[in-house]
């Protein structure tokens, strides 16, 4: 399952995930703990094959996490991305039209009318992977890319932490739940200083054995 239920998961559990509030004027996006985003968004979307592939490109993943912020215009997606504008809208209108994300408001800035996207839920459902033809852990890459560059990081918050249990299934099933509440009080902090910190967890079964 993945990061960002700011942003991923799958069929399996639930992910994390994905991503300051601008000040809106949503009351009920207000009133709800979790609602870094500041329009109104549904809980969660299965993704369908076709919304899986397009979904499954590294820009347009780092869109949709970055919509867990805020609304955004295209010029201010590129900015945080240093992509091209043209680049960053022609991502933008493939996840418009494949309904991942959508025009949440719009504002005139020197006549022209700005528009504001904003992703379609808190949580995107992925799978199953092999309808959509891609790999199933295609949408971690960009992560553990991003993991691999920062274990020679000298941060102070840097941790990486791998361990194993030998359990029953309901037992993990709790701790998947237990992570996924972790997950989301992460997503939720509000946004300050200068870096952005990822947080990558799962629970899933080995083929390790154990002492009996």
């Amino acid at each position: 399952m993945a990061d960002h239920k700011s942003t991923h998961g799958n069929r399996n559990g639930e992910g994390i995930g994905d991503d300051a509030n601008a000040g809106g004027d949503n009351k009920a996006a207000a009133d709800d703990p979790r609602a870094v985003p500041d329009y109104e968004l549904d809980e969660r979307l299965e993704l369908s094959p076709q919304q899986l592939k397009v979904h499954l490109h590294e820009t347009r993943l780092m869109i949709i996490d970055l919509l867990s912020e805020r609304a955004a215009t295209t010029s201010q997606l590129a900015d945080a991305l240093d992509k091209p504008k043209g680049t960053v809208g022609h991502h933008c209108k493939a996840l418009e039209a494949a309904g991942l994300i959508r025009v949440v408001r719009t504002a005139k800035v020197r006549a022209m009318e700005e528009r504001y996207y904003g992703r379609v839920a808190r949580l995107y459902i992925m799978g199953p992977f092999d309808e959509a033809g891609v790999a199933p852990d295609s949408f971690l890459e960009p992560t553990l890319s991003e993991l691999r560059a920062s274990m020679t990081t000298k941060d102070p918050a840097h941790m990486v932490t791998a361990r194993y249990a030998r359990i029953p299934a309901d037992r993990a099933a709790e701790w998947g739940r237990r992570l996924g509440e972790l997950a989301d009080e992460f997503a939720a902090q509000e946004r300050d200083g200068d870096k952005v910190y990822g947080l990558m967890l799962g629970v899933f079964v080995t083929d390790r054995t154990g002492l009996k």
